[in-house]
């Protein structure tokens, strides 16, 4: 019986847009259970990239596998494998005319034919985990940036995925609020939740990462353990990368 593979598997994606390449020649295995932080400078593909694996964005070639199974082109497949891939945003993405309860229990409801009874009763209990469970009843709108980050989270967590995705889920909060969300975010870490995210936040990398991705001009430059990179890197890249985030 052949080893299983990793739980996400991207090989030789490349990503054009127009003349631009965006991803070049990207190669990456994540295991289950596994957190790996993409970081790099701007415009260096991450975002790309992590939009790439549940098809927010349509890779022009090579090929990209959520357990086991090539990401569908459309229809219902492709919102079957959604459903097992959470995604938190730079923005909340919440339905600003619902309820933070509805905005949990809409997943569950609608794609996996859960009760309501069934999908309001774990809702509570993913807002209470990311400690928001008072806020149930009102709308987003009510709530501070770093409380609706936090709906997000929970409202992905609510679709039981296998992997979650989160494309610098801290850049739109302001200072005071990124800790609560980070702080979460660690948390699911430590329970085994596998992660993909890209982030600017290096204390997160440090703290919570089993590997950091280093990314620059669409491309993997290297990727090691958060102690080795940020101690040793082995790049001019990353280096002069480190170096800047140090001195400013």
């Amino acid at each position: 019986m052949s080893a299983r593979e990793p739980l996400v598997v991207v090989e030789n994606v490349q990503k054009h847009y127009g003349e631009f390449q965006a991803l070049t020649d990207i190669d990456l295995a994540i295991d289950a259970g596994e957190v790996v932080v993409i970081i790099g400078p701007s415009g260096s593909g991450k975002s790309t990239l992590c939009r790439s694996i549940n098809r927010l964005e349509t890779i022009t070639s090579g090929s990209i596998r959520v357990d086991g199974r090539e990401l569908p082109a459309e229809g219902k497949a492709l919102a079957k494998l959604r459903a097992e891939v959470g995604m938190v945003f730079q923005s909340f993405n919440l339905f600003a005319h619902l309820t933070i309860l509805e905005n949990v229990t809409l997943g569950p409801i609608k794609v996996h034919g859960v009760s309501r009874a069934e999908a309001e009763r774990e809702a509570m209990e993913f807002l209470a985990r990311v400690g928001v469970e008072k806020q149930a009843a009102k709308l987003p709108a009510q709530l501070s940036g770093g409380q609706q980050q936090r709906v997000a989270i929970a409202r992905s967590l609510a679709m039981h995925p296998k992997v979650m995705l989160f494309d610098e889920p801290t850049s739109a909060l302001d200072p005071e609020m990124i800790t609560e969300v980070l702080d979460v975010m660690v948390g699911l870490a430590k329970e085994g939740m596998t992660m993909i995210v890209v982030t600017h936040e290096m204390g997160f990398a440090r703290r919570a990462a089993d590997r950091v991705v280093f990314m620059a001009d669409g491309q993997i430059v290297e990727q090691a353990t958060p102690e080795e990179f940020f101690t040793n890197p082995q790049s001019t890249r990353a280096r002069d990368f480190l170096s800047k985030l140090i001195t400013n």
